[in-house]
């Protein structure tokens, strides 16, 4: 476990904007719940097997007590790396990225399963859409309950969604709650 070079750090917090905008900030400056009343730290990145994690420092200290490959996993884990050198977040970010989003967008009920197996949001499907999203932005799917979904980036602006037909593709999809089940030996 180690600490993001400038290079990765980059490259994640590029990713994280397009999905966060200027809330990133709010990512990157949060204090730590955990650790001592008296100095609990913030929360910041680590790079463990082409993973990032974004966890506390003081559970980040405690972690260094335990050898490089018996760690598991520590805090959350937002992203990795591909074997081509790609940064990739991972659904596991979704709460993160939920509390923190930009553009949302909200899916009708008989539009979430279709959602949830991995396909894309088509415009028959969408109930709402936050306005002044473009097309290439990351989105954050919502049901109509509020619940996040999953996330993806926008195939149409908000204006072109108007206009568009039905069978339109609205979002293209990234990741969705469900891959829990569908990659249940993977994670």
């Amino acid at each position: 476990m180690r600490p993001l070079d400038e290079k990765e750090t980059t490259a994640v917090f590029e990713k994280l904007f397009k999905f966060t905008g200027p809330n990133l900030k709010h990512i990157v400056e949060r204090p730590a719940t955990e650790g001592p009343d008296d100095a609990p730290g913030r929360y910041c990145f680590r790079l463990h097997k082409n993973r990032v994690y974004y966890a506390s420092e003081s559970i980040i200290r405690r972690a260094t007590n335990i050898s490089r490959d018996r760690l598991v996993s520590i805090g959350t884990c937002i992203g990795k790396y591909t074997n081509s050198g790609v940064f990739r977040l991972t659904i596991q970010s979704l709460d993160l990225l939920a509390a923190h989003a930009r553009h949302k967008v909200w899916l009708k009920p008989t539009a979430e399963l279709s959602f949830l197996y991995g396909n894309a949001v088509l415009k028959g499907g969408l109930a709402r859409i936050t306005d002044n999203t473009h097309a290439g932005d990351g989105v954050v799917v919502y049901s109509m309950a509020d619940v996040p979904l999953g996330f993806g980036v926008a195939a149409r602006s908000t204006q072109d969604c108007r206009k568009a037909d039905a069978n339109a593709i609205v979002v293209n999809h990234q990741a969705d709650v469900g891959e829990y089940l569908r990659n249940e030996e993977e994670l």
